[in-house]
């Protein structure tokens, strides 16, 4: 009896649908469409040319580059194989690359273009594994004569010819792959220490597939734009795992600098965020109102508090009323509507973010423009998504009720604890923190949270980031740092206060629209140090830290705070590859400002 596995599904899902589009990728403008056979095609060649290198059942694969199809063709053919998929960050440092690599004991490494090939070839002396880096884009490597590299579309070449002589070998090798066999290695972002590499089995996907279209029902019909790194573990689930059990369309944007525009062409049905992409946005609608055509901008903010009142009402299970409906009609047609289509997000049913707590003014904003926006929450061990929210019930400030097939409970210290077939198989070469993460069959999340009497989920903080005042009073540092961020003059905010009298921030302005606001003002500045240091942008800052503080209790507000002088950076370890804050290494770097703010 052949096992359920992710190439069995994606077989089955090609047997249906055929010459239907499966991918869409946009190149010099154009799309691009790729169809079911198509995708099978290069899935099947690239695994078999990839068998002709020597490898092996249970091997590992690397894969370093951005978003593209042939990322999906390895990730698919590696695991046809047997082998195991690991995705790297394409922004890593050759040194983070050279970890993974190294861990994870790759014996093969697929880059997208020189870029990341030249960040190999600086490290292929200390990793005794490798055997071939494979590149996708061969453009500016052609003078190249290392013995390491191969092209691609060569490997698939070699691919083609072995099917037409072995036509069945493929086939059997998909009918080879156990549910119980591990398919990807996710290095986790290293918050709080080195990368670990969280081992996911055919059958986590596949159970937590079944449980998750019980709660958001996909189709064919649907359309995604792959935006996140396929390496997370949640853009692999949208945009590699969902399409082969409910046949939808992948589209790939042609950059991050051309994404809003593809976008407004494609007008996706589904959206797959986080909470920086979303603050984004809304920073940007908030400083480009300012430039609107005054017709433009007196509608928007005299129209906005009728968006507000139906969203609060539909939020906290109110009758909206007729008058208001009518209001909402016609607010939505002549103001929202055209708002969302700028935006690429006119055609958008199920927008879910995910990865970090969003804040409450943020996912209000949405609300009040018609975008039902909905948390969800997961992480890397329990193969992605653990709650979420179902139709439009939605809480604000929860991530829903758990999904189908989890058992939970909350631990005597709030930590989130969950049992089901979803868990990770381990981490990589880390029996102690499996042990640790995996206790009587329960993962422990490291996730502090409650339930309401609804059932939903709170997320209150990382259980190593709760910080406890001098008085002993548990505060959870996101939920202020959210409600700062919320300002379109804030970037990033990091409160400090374990163990301190009171409360304070490093905050990083965001660059642009303060700079912006400067140029309004007529303040003269040369660099983000010279902006940051400027008295009338402190003040600018120190305008909106107020307004925060009239919105948190008087042990929550922030006494003191002090502007960076630079921007955070992935580089010098202030951030992790998923751009979230490296807390300890920003209060050891910081540490002298810090002490300056309590003295």
């Amino acid at each position: 009896m052949v096992e359920l596995t992710l190439p069995i599904l994606f077989q089955n899902r090609v047997m249906e649908l055929g010459e239907a589009v499966a991918l869409r990728e946009k190149k010099k403008g154009l799309w691009r469409r790729i169809s079911w056979n198509e995708y099978y095609s290069h899935v099947r060649n690239f695994c078999l040319g990839l068998k002709s290198f020597g490898f092996q059942k249970g091997d590992r694969v690397s894969i370093l580059g951005d978003n593209c199809p042939e990322w999906l063709y390895a990730d698919l053919a590696t695991q046809s194989a047997g082998g195991i998929s690991v995705g790297v960050y394409p922004t890593n440092s050759y040194v983070q690359v050279k970890y993974i690599l190294d861990h994870s004991q790759s014996k093969f490494v697929i880059v997208k273009d020189q870029e990341q090939a030249d960040k190999i070839l600086m490290i292929k002396d200390q990793l005794p594994f490798l055997e071939k880096m494979i590149v996708i884009d061969m453009k500016g490597l052609r003078k190249y004569d290392d013995p390491i590299i191969t092209s691609f579309r060569g490997v698939e070449e070699i691919g083609k010819s072995i099917h037409e002589k072995s036509p069945s070998l493929f086939q059997e090798m998909i009918e080879h792959t156990k549910s119980d066999d591990v398919a990807i290695i996710v290095y986790t972002s290293g918050t709080t220490g080195p990368p670990k590499g969280a081992m996911l089995s055919h059958r986590n996907i596949t159970s937590v597939l079944d449980s998750f279209f019980k709660v958001l029902p996909i189709s064919r019909a649907d359309s995604l734009v792959s935006v996140l790194p396929l390496c997370h573990v949640a853009e692999r689930l949208f945009s590699l795992f969902i399409p082969m059990k409910s046949g939808s369309t992948i589209n790939f944007a042609e950059s991050i600098d051309t994404l809003q525009a593809d976008m407004t062409e494609l007008s996706p049905t589904i959206f797959l965020t986080v909470p920086r992409i979303l603050e984004k946005i809304h920073s940007a609608v908030t400083i480009k109102m300012q430039d609107a055509h005054p017709v433009k901008r007196w509608a928007y903010y005299k129209f906005l508090p009728v968006g507000q009142r139906v969203a609060e009402r539909k939020l906290s299970k109110r009758d909206v009323g007729i008058f208001l409906k009518i209001a909402f009609f016609f607010t939505y047609l002549f103001v929202f509507r055209p708002l969302r289509n700028r935006l690429g997000l006119l055609q958008v049913r199920e927008c879910v973010s995910g990865a970090a707590p969003l804040s409450k003014d943020i996912m209000k904003f949405f609300h009040s423009i018609g975008l039902m926006v909905k948390e969800a929450y997961g992480s890397t061990e329990c193969t992605g998504v653990f709650s979420m929210p179902v139709g439009d019930d939605i809480e604000i400030g929860t991530t829903g009720k758990p999904i189908p097939g989890w058992e939970y409970k909350i631990a005597s210290d709030g930590e989130i604890l969950m049992k089901g077939p979803g868990v990770f198989t381990g981490y990589f070469r880390d029996e102690e923190a499996t042990r640790q993460a995996k206790r009587d069959g329960w993962l422990y999340s490291g996730d502090i949270g409650e339930f309401d009497e609804k059932g939903n989920l709170k997320i209150t903080d990382r259980k190593k980031e709760i910080l406890i005042t001098a008085s002993g009073k548990n505060i959870a540092p996101s939920e202020i740092e959210n409600r700062l961020k919320f300002s379109p003059f804030i970037k990033e905010a990091i409160i400090i206060g374990d163990r301190r009298p009171y409360l304070t921030a490093l905050i990083q302005i965001d660059f642009d629209n303060v700079a912006d606001w400067a140029q309004r003002q007529e303040i003269p500045f040369t660099t983000f140090k010279s902006l940051s240091r400027d008295p009338e942008v402190y003040k600018l800052i120190r305008g909106e830290v107020d307004k925060a503080n009239k919105e948190m209790s008087r042990i929550e507000s922030i006494k003191k705070f002090v502007l960076l002088e630079k921007e955070l950076d992935r580089d010098d370890d202030e951030l992790t590859a998923t751009m979230k804050v490296r807390r300890e290494m920003i209060e050891k770097k910081y540490g002298g400002i810090i002490e300056s703010l309590y003295k």
